[in-house]
């Protein structure tokens, strides 16, 4: 019988290198036949010119590139250490085949979703970034038009280079505010209190923040980039005393951007004082999602920070099943980490998450075309997730289940 651990398949990045180590004598045919049929065509594309001509989310990386300064895309792009849990995070998804079912109605696909009581035109919303001025100067609020055009929930960060109230201004509908608290409880008090004055109906606190993060890629990008770093920040400050947010604020007894004694007491203070919807950011096992219930929790999300402040080479879709187990459908299970596939959206809501929240990609369409290019990311995504869910059978988010999903033979 085949060994299919001797056949697993391999990365693009793999094939790839492999053939550039190969002999010049290899004909140029072997090399075609190895490539997957995506990647046989190697004439070079005409220039993309505008966001509608891009095939792909990950397409809309190189375009980021090609447009930011080396340590602004450096920043975006970094993991902590080797990066290994940045790369995990999409990679695990491969983990997981989807089941196709062919004798079901599929003549009309409902990619809606109804979060917290609102009806969201898909499960998709865009999660936290902050200092997007560092990737388009419309920053936030070209992201929040380009939600307001598409249906889209915006979870702002409270490092953001733009002020909640503009951006709800410009989104048209109420935000979700994320928060990093600090460590001085004044503090976290008064940005709860202007985010809900700025009509955010929920308050989503970051806990994966834990104290100081090595980001080495961020850090390489940093030593080629011969820019002055004042022209973007001013006093080359990069904390959170030049965040909007914070305007006015004394944050002189705060030494760090997320408490390191969060205990369930602290969540029982901090439920006291938000008076809208608590999500828990950052949750990665069963049991702080069930502790974070426990004291006050509406809504948990399942994620690693895109793997910048954690090296636990865990993707967030891996840690996705045990926290839905634990919350035991008494509140939402939220979810982001690597997804770049339709097909990525449809596995986790397969494995229970309620909505899908996309960090970097909606900033590699900002920084390649503004508004447009945001909008262009989530029509792809969109796309794609309908089209899987009419091969899978599932006219309706809610008609997907675990059944869909089985642990990938190849791994």
């Amino acid at each position: 019988m085949m060994d299919r651990a001797k056949f697993r398949p391999v990365s693009r990045r793999a094939v790839l290198g492999g053939l550039a180590a190969l002999p010049a004598l290899v004909p140029r045919s072997f090399a075609a036949d190895v490539l997957p049929p995506s990647r046989a065509f190697l004439r070079p594309p005409p220039p993309i010119t505008a966001a509608d001509q891009v095939l792909n989310v990950m397409d809309f990386e190189a375009l980021a590139r090609e447009a930011l300064p080396p340590a602004h895309f450096g920043y975006l792009a970094t993991g902590v250490d080797d990066d290994y849990t940045v790369a995990r995070n999409h990679d695990a998804f491969s983990n997981y085949e989807i089941r196709a079912h062919r004798f079901v109605d599929v003549s009309r696909i409902d990619i809606s979703r109804k979060v917290f009581g609102m009806r969201w035109a898909s499960p998709i919303y865009h999660s936290a970034v902050g200092g997007m001025r560092a990737f388009h100067p419309d920053a936030e609020l070209a992201v929040a038009r380009a939600a307001a055009s598409q249906s889209i929930q915006v979870m702002l960060s409270s490092a953001s280079s733009t002020d909640v109230e503009s951006v709800g201004a410009a989104r048209g509908a109420p935000l979700w505010q994320q928060i990093y608290a600090t460590d001085d409880w004044a503090v976290a008090e008064a940005v709860v209190r202007r985010a809900e004055r700025a009509g955010c109906t929920a308050i989503a606190l970051t806990v994966d923040n834990r104290g100081g993060r090595n980001n080495e890629t961020l850090l390489r990008a940093m030593r080629v980039d011969n820019r002055t770093c004042t022209d973007c920040h001013v006093n080359n400050a990069h904390d959170l005393k030049n965040k909007p947010m914070y305007s006015g604020l004394d944050l002189s007894r705060a030494t760090t951007h997320t408490p390191l004694d969060i205990t369930p007491r602290y969540l029982d203070r901090l439920r006291a004082v938000v008076k809208g919807k608590l999500i828990i950011k950052g949750i990665v096992t069963g049991e702080d999602a069930a502790l974070a219930v426990e004291h006050g929790a509406d809504g948990v999300v399942v994620s690693n920070h895109g793997g910048r402040d954690e090296e636990t080479m865990r993707a967030s879709i891996t840690c996705l099943p045990e926290v839905v187990a634990a919350v035991r459908g008494r509140v939402p299970v939220l979810f982001d980490g690597g997804v770049r596939r339709g097909t990525d959206i449809f596995k986790a809501i397969a494995l229970g998450a309620t909505a899908i929240g996309i960090g970097r990609p909606q900033i590699w369409g900002l920084a390649a075309f503004g508004q447009s290019g945001v909008e262009a990311v989530t029509q792809i995504l969109s796309r794609e997730l309908a089209q899987i869910m009419r091969q899978a059978g599932t006219p309706t988010l809610s008609s997907i289940t675990p059944g869909h999903v089985i642990a990938s033979a190849w791994r």
